[in-house]
């Protein structure tokens, strides 16, 4: 994707979140990860500690680099929390790279998902 239309579509999933949570702010990539997760994992918990975050944002993570064949979807626990298997190191180095890389499929789950 270029560059311009990476910034664009980014642009517009960050407001399509903020619309959506009747926000004053455009959420970051955390945020976005987070809300992924969340919807990964099926159902919502009134409160979630620091690791579960953690965890709801490493399931997305995992979850938009199985586009690509990074991760597999193994299965659930007994908790209900989704389990992915490495399957392949991804091949980015440096943060913007990897930034860019999570923008791209978060976009790609927002046009899959959403739009």
């Amino acid at each position: 994707m270029e560059e311009w239309n990476l910034d664009f579509e980014w642009l517009r999933v960050r407001h399509t979140v903020k619309d959506a949570l009747r926000r004053d702010k455009l959420p970051d990539m955390n945020a976005i990860l987070f809300m992924i997760g969340m919807q990964e994992l099926g159902y919502l918990q009134s409160k979630y500690t620091k690791e579960e975050k953690q965890d709801l944002m490493h399931i997305a993570v995992c979850h938009l680099l199985s586009y690509d064949g990074y991760y597999e979807f193994e299965g659930r626990d007994a908790d209900g929390w989704p389990h992915y298997k490495a399957l392949k190191a991804v091949p980015i180095e440096g943060i913007k790279a990897q930034s860019s890389l999570l923008q791209e499929k978060i976009i790609q789950y927002f046009k899959d998902n959403v739009y």
